[in-house]
This record gives structure tokens, sequence and C-alpha cells, in this order.
């Protein structure tokens, strides 16, 4: 059981909780919801108490467990001599059962007794829920489970997540998976820096919030229409030089004031926010080309004698497997590794904007301002108006990368390629920690971007409305035109 009792918490003085309470029961299965960077991995980490409260008590009982988003440095898999050490280190389940859990996760074409530490990020991620699913704790804290899945994935994981014996509470942009599982929703309110509880299934609360939201929007757009209207009426009193009319058109400027005053922000995912990614830079009819690439970690062949030339102006889709060398093949392009053999031959005129799932390039000591300062030259007045466009507050730009949540670190690293005209983007899983809203925007602006783009996404929707004009396969090397039917290939991944 979990109870949360009047908590406190801050971030460079802006609060993220302000005397907020919930409780979630023993064996309840419990969605936490909220925009990006509301503070719902934070929840997790004054949970584990690897963060503390300013003020406020927070009780778990039992056993904790916790997947984070991503896992890169985990000690316990680093010294992990097997995959099967790692997931059951006392040996509880047979070779079988563990194998078909791999194979829900997507790793069937893992051996269970092969080194665990050349994994990539996202296959690390689903063997550190395979080793908390089999250690079954009395609170299992999950954020974000289904990331690097394809649907078929998310549904293995949602299914037996809603057979889960014990108390679960978990962050997902799937909950509509397993929504008859889910008894409980609790929200985190980013205007009051309250939690909300709801009770009954995720279809519920989104229903309701759909209503109460529809509701707000309405309100706040009714007044701000009578707002307009009484502004108006007092610039027409301008001209009334009597004492009555300097006195109407004063107490009229105060009712204008007391209700710009009582009224509400309209919430950020009620905001209409559009970008625009700059007009590409020119470039050759072919920017870049790859010739023979293959790369080794060990004995593992990741990749093995790739080609590929991208043609300006051309969107092309990489679809394989995790670990198939998808981000290994991109990491080579960006020239951030060596490859063991082959060529990568580049335009002189060619700027890549790179979008890495794993963040490579941040400085996760650095402020967001000085991250966008470094990038280009611009006062602070301008930065902090141009992050503001992504939904950075004022007191979030002070805040250091590495305290910012998946979806936070995401929309820095989108805003970041809007700063520049490249004339190529390489996108590696752009829409892995985002909300449905912010999934929505980068979608919208990739459409319209002219340059040539490569970009790897388990997300279907995606792929097919960015409507990409090759795709690569790997590990098969397979180079093919678009067709919708490779949609059913990246279900199958």
């Amino acid at each position: 059981m979990i109870r949360v009792q009047n908590l406190h918490f801050s971030y460079s003085g802006a609060p993220v909780y302000d005397g907020a309470n919930f409780v979630v029961g023993q064996n309840q299965k419990v969605g936490l919801v909220g925009p990006n960077g509301a503070g719902k991995s934070t929840l997790f980490k004054l949970l584990l108490g690897e963060e503390f409260p300013s003020a406020g008590k927070i009780e778990v009982s039992g056993e904790i467990g916790f997947v984070p988003q991503e896992v890169k440095h985990d000690p316990v898999l680093q010294e992990s001599q097997t995959i099967r050490d790692y997931i059951d280190p006392h040996h509880d389940k047979e070779d079988y059962e563990l194998l078909t859990m791999l194979s829900g996760l997507e790793l069937s074409h893992l051996d269970l007794y092969q080194m665990p530490q050349s994994l990539s990020g996202g296959q690390k991620t689903k063997l550190a829920l395979a080793r908390a699913l089999i250690k079954e704790p009395d609170v299992l804290l999950l954020d974000e489970p289904t990331n690097f899945m394809d649907i078929e994935g998310k549904k293995w994981v949602m299914d037996f997540l809603s057979t889960y014996p014990k108390t679960l509470l978990m962050v997902s942009h799937d909950l509509s998976l397993m929504d008859n599982a889910i008894n409980k929703v609790i929200v985190v309110n980013t205007f009051t820096h309250l939690i909300e509880e709801y009770s009954g299934t995720y279809s519920a609360y989104v229903k309701l919030k759909a209503e109460r939201d529809a509701l707000l929007k309405r309100q706040i757009i009714n007044e701000q229409k009578h707002i307009k209207h009484m502004e108006e009426a007092i610039q027409k009193m301008a001209g009334r030089k009597s004492k009555k009319g300097v006195r109407q058109r004063t107490q009229l400027k105060k009712r204008v004031a007391k209700i710009k005053e009582n009224l509400p922000e309209m919430p950020k995912e009620l905001k209409r926010i559009k970008l625009v990614l700059p007009v590409p830079a020119s470039v050759s009819e072919i920017p870049i080309k790859a010739i023979g690439i293959s790369k080794f970690y060990g004995e593992n062949k990741v990749l093995s004698d790739v080609n590929l030339s991208v043609r300006r102006g051309e969107r092309v889709a990489l679809i394989g497997h995790n670990g198939a060398g998808k981000s290994t093949f991109l990491k080579i392009l960006m020239e951030m590794i060596p490859q063991d053999s082959g060529e990568v031959i580049k335009d002189t005129k060619l700027k890549v904007g790179y979008y890495s799932q794993e963040f490579e390039t941040f400085d996760l000591e650095k402020n967001l301002l000085d991250t966008v300062k470094d990038t280009i030259a611009m006062d602070e007045g301008k930065v902090r108006g141009f992050l503001g466009k992504f939904l950075f507050s004022n007191e979030k730009v002070r805040q250091r990368i590495g305290t910012l949540s998946g979806g936070e670190k995401t929309r820095l690293a989108i805003a970041l390629l809007m700063l520049h005209d490249y004339n190529m983007l390489i996108l590696d899983e752009p829409t892995t920690y985002l909300d449905v809203m912010s999934q929505r925007i980068i979608l919208e602006a990739l459409k319209e971007y002219k340059g040539t783009m490569l970009i790897v996404s388990h997300t279907e929707e995606f792929i097919k409305e960015l409507n990409p004009q090759r795709v690569l396969l790997l590990p098969e090397n397979d180079v093919r035109y678009w067709s919708p039917d490779l949609l059913e290939k990246v279900s199958e991944i």
C-alpha cells in the first residue's frame, strides 16, 4: 500500500507538489497520468527515497520494485554473467518459462546464456521489466514499460500486468490496453500541484476528463470574449471627460482587472501549439551514402554489409527488431561510433539534425538556458520565449537537463532541431517518451518538413502518416519501396 499526505516538493524554487495527497490500496492496479514534465517520474523517485520532500509524509508498505523509462547503467546487469542470471538470479523459473516471457517482450532472438552487457538500451529495459515481474515485489512501480515495443509487445505486457497479483502503479501512454484491469487513476494537476484521484477504469477517467476539459475551455473562451468587449467599451468611453464618465471608466477597468485575475490559465493540453521546422539548406542529389557497413561487438555481428543511398528530400524508415542494429547504423552515419568495415560518403553541404532516444548529445549537468545558448547565439529573453513555445516555464529553464523527465528531454531535443536549417534529420524513436498531444504536434511538424529524413519508430501510425518513400529492413539489409503492407512488418518486430 502507498499513502502520501501533504506532499511538498520543488525544483529550483518551482513547485512540483504543493500539499498533494493520495492513497493506493493493497493489490490495486493504478494508472498515474499527467502531461510530460508534470512530475510523474519525480513522484516515483520520492516513493523510492531517491528524492526527499520538503514537507509531508510518504508511506510504502512492503517490498518495492521499480523499472524506469530507460535502463543504461544497471550495476546488477553489468555484473551478471548471463541474461538468465540477471532476470532470474535465484533460478525460480524453468528455461521455457523465461523464454516464453522473452518472446512476449520481443526478445525471442536472444539466448538466455549470452552476456547482457552489449545489448541495446531498449533490450536492457525489457530485461529489467522481466526481472521485476519474476521477482514480484509487493509494490511495483513502472515508468513507461512499453516504450520500446510495437503494438503486439505492448498488448502482451499489458495483458501480463492485468494479472499481476500485487500492487501496481504505472505511468504509460498505453493504459487503454489494460483498461478493464485498472481500478483507479491518479492525475498530477500541473496548475494546482495536487494529485487528483479517480475511481474506476482508465476509459471512465478519459471520458470524465474530456467533459471537464471541454467545459473549462468554453468557460475560458467566453470569459476572454467578455473581457474583450469590456475593453472595447473602455476605449469608447475614453472621450468622456466628465466626472461621471471618468468614474464609470475607472470602475469598468477595475472589473476587467478582477476578471483577468480570477481567469484560470488554459491548460497546456488544451493549447494549440504549432511547430514549423526551418526551410532546409541546399544539398546535392545524394546527400549521404553508406557502402558495405559492418559492425561487430565482440563476436556479435550487429550489422553486415549494409548499403543505402539516400536521395535529397527522401524519407526512409528503418525497421527491425530491438538489437537489429538500427540505432547502431544511425550512430555510424553520425560518426558517433566507428564501423568495422565499409564507408560513409557525405555531401560537403550536408547539415544533420540528430535525435537519439538515449539523449547522448546532452550534457546532463547543464540547464536548458545554457544548452540553447551553446547551440545558437541568442539573448536570454529570446531563449526563454523560444523554450516557452515548447511548454518550458520560466522556472524550468534553469533546471538541469538530468532532472528532466524523458518527455521533457524529448521536447528539448526536438526544440533544438528548430534552431538550424538542417537539410537532413536523423530521428531515433522520437515519440518514445511523448504524451499523445506532443506526438501529434511533432508529427505534424515533420510531415511539413522538406528535407531528407531517416527515422526509426515503433509507432505504426507515426510511420504511416509520415509516408516514407522507402524502408531499410534490418537485419535483412533489404531496401524496399514503401507500402502500407509493411506496417505488418512493423507489428511483427
